[in-house]
């Protein structure tokens, strides 16, 4: 069983930076996509950002400009450095690696990293 570990969430001050990092604890082959997403209390899960194997990356509005995701993708593992972080920010952080299966893909999650932001 392949698991995704995240390491890196913790409590900051409103302005502060914290680095989160993901690796998968065996290869995982023909991954499409890595990325994070994050779920805040009360609300739905969503996309933080995400970085393909030719690198392009996609970013939530929110982020755009603090967060920078980066990736070595035959290596399975992500990190996303977080800059002048929010109190809106404050979420639990889920790595997320897409895997492609013929013409379908396979998700992996990690089992999330609590990130706090105090104002």
């Amino acid at each position: 069983q392949v698991q995704l570990v995240e390491s890196g969430g913790g409590l900051v001050q409103a302005g502060g930076s914290l680095r989160l990092a993901c690796a998968a604890s065996r290869s995982i082959f023909s991954i499409k996509t890595m990325g994070w997403y994050r779920q805040g209390p009360g609300k739905q899960r969503e996309l933080v950002a995400v970085i393909a194997g030719g690198g392009s990356t996609n970013y939530a509005d929110s982020v755009k400009g603090r967060f920078t995701i980066s990736a070595d993708i035959a290596q399975n593992t992500v990190t996303l450095q977080m800059n002048s972080l929010k109190p809106e920010d404050t979420a639990v952080y889920y790595c997320n690696a897409e895997q492609l299966q013929g013409l379908e893909s396979r998700g992996y999650w990690g089992q999330g990293t609590q990130v706090t932001v105090s104002s």
